[in-house]
């Protein structure tokens, strides 16, 4: 049996677990990090707690996958480890990790897409990871042709109009345009957030509106990642996978609309939540 050890970094801390080809669990834990401490010094005494775990030693790992963003010496951690180390950049190993052990875990061509702060994703085909040298950068895909400037210098980018960020400014601007909105009943301009208008959306015209708004860029978005790799399935990942049905099903009855011949794609949510990555990392190890 291979065993394969899975790390991933985060802004506190790191994670990590033992899974087999299967993706069976047989360690699982995490160490806070400190600014400025050495990360690979972290994930160096994570990785022996999770073999010690395991009740297993180095020799057994038949490979280790670190997500991370650029902050981590791969050949230094592997001369220390005494295993080939994978590095990969946080959304291609969520993404290999749904592909793999979550929502795509039935289908062979995938599509991950990451709607959080920022707009970010990865492609999975025949079961392998495309691989570039970051995450493929879905987000600065314009769908608005001269619309609002993006931080990359240009307009209309798919991250503009559909990441949590900007859905929690159009929620915002949509409250203080209209004051009688039932949005203000739980929430006020400053706690208002990304879920804010979905769970108005029922009630409210102007919730409504928003959301609407949302889904018309983010069809267009995801059309457009259809029609270029024409995927089994397509992942809705990151804070918004959190709104369910309740997003997947209006998008798929406007993406149908948006996708060249016809073509049949699913569309799910994300299933693996905050482990995704650290799993898809895991698994980055077995190719």
């Amino acid at each position: 049996m291979s065993l394969y050890l899975g790390l991933s970094v985060g802004t506190s801390e790191v994670k990590g677990l033992i899974i087999d080809e299967n993706g069976k669990v047989f360690a699982e834990n995490s160490l806070a990090v400190s600014r400025g401490e050495n990360i690979t010094e972290c994930l160096v005494r994570l990785s022996e707690i999770l073999v010690q775990g395991a009740k297993t030693v180095f020799s057994k790992i038949s490979g280790v996958g670190v997500s991370c963003s650029g902050e981590v010496d791969g050949k230094a951690l592997e001369k220390k480890l005494g295993v080939k180390v994978t590095l990969l950049h946080g959304a291609n190993a969520s993404a290999l990790g749904e592909a793999k052990f979550g929502a795509g875990k039935d289908y062979s061509d995938c599509v991950y897409l990451d709607l959080s702060e920022e707009v970010s994703g990865g492609y999975v085909y025949g079961g392998k990871l495309f691989k570039g040298s970051e995450d493929v950068a879905f987000g600065h895909m314009v769908i608005e042709r001269g619309g609002n400037l993006c931080k990359c210098g240009r307009r209309g980018c798919f991250g503009v109009y559909c990441s949590t960020r900007a859905l929690k400014a159009r929620t915002k601007w949509a409250m203080e345009e209209y004051t009688s909105s039932e949005m203000w009943k739980s929430c006020n301009h400053e706690t208002a957030d990304e879920k804010t208008a979905f769970g108005h959306m029922d009630s409210d015209r102007t919730a409504k509106e928003v959301v609407e708004r949302y889904l018309k860029y983010l069809a267009c978005g995801v059309g457009n990642l259809a029609n270029l790799y024409r995927p089994q399935l397509i992942i809705i990942g990151g804070e918004m996978a959190a709104q369910g049905s309740r997003l997947t099903k209006p998008l798929k009855e406007a993406v149908t609309k948006e996708v060249y011949g016809n073509y049949p794609v699913e569309i799910a949510s994300a299933k693996l939540g905050a482990r995704a990555a650290v799993l898809g990392a895991a698994a980055a190890a077995m190719e």
